[in-house]
């Protein structure tokens, strides 16, 4: 199976460096443009399906793919953000997000920690390897899945997969 992935487009949070999660802020007029780039992008790349998180911002990036590619987005729960709890909204270099950021074992506060949400993930990565064996998927979702899936193929150190920063729109490929 071959499977792409992407983060949304970017969010007025996350031009002002805030911490967003499962709050559901759309797209910015930045981000629309760069979902439009990404479907440009995409036109010749063959996918049979897309996979996108509930929130707005990833279904909107999913859609503009999808209007290009004549597909219809399949909405999946396990592909929405981290819940950050506490944290949710802060500057992003705050420090006690940066120092919680680091304990991959701890929830945030009210939140997940990176082990709920790699159960989640992969759960996901699994189901649809075992479906779908010979389709080529797209994924659209958001920073901190795409960080799992990048470390599932990549094996990350814990500070490179702290640091692992995921562009709005980036596009990786791999084989499931």
């Amino acid at each position: 199976m071959k499977l792409y992935i992407t983060r949304h487009g970017e969010t007025l949070r996350n031009s002002e460096q805030r911490v967003l999660g499962r709050t559901d802020d759309p797209l910015s007029e930045k981000g629309l443009k760069q979902a439009a780039e990404l479907a440009e992008k995409m036109k010749d790349i063959e996918i049979d399906m897309i996979f996108v998180s509930p929130l707005s911002r990833a279904r909107q990036t999913a859609q503009a793919v999808a209007d290009v590619k004549g597909l219809i987005p399949i909405v999946d729960e396990r592909l929405i953000e981290t819940n950050f709890g506490d944290f949710e909204g802060v500057d992003r270099w705050c420090e006690e997000y940066q120092a919680a950021k680091r304990d991959h074992f701890k929830r945030y506060p009210n939140g997940e920690s990176y082990f709920d949400m790699a159960y989640r993930i992969y759960n996901f990565l699994f189901e649809i390897r075992d479906k779908y064996p010979d389709k080529k998927v797209l994924v659209v979702s958001h920073g901190g899945v795409c960080r799992i899936i990048c470390n599932y193929f990549c094996d990350m150190e814990n500070e490179e997969f702290v640091q692992h920063a995921f562009p709005n729109c980036g596009l990786e490929e791999f084989e499931l």
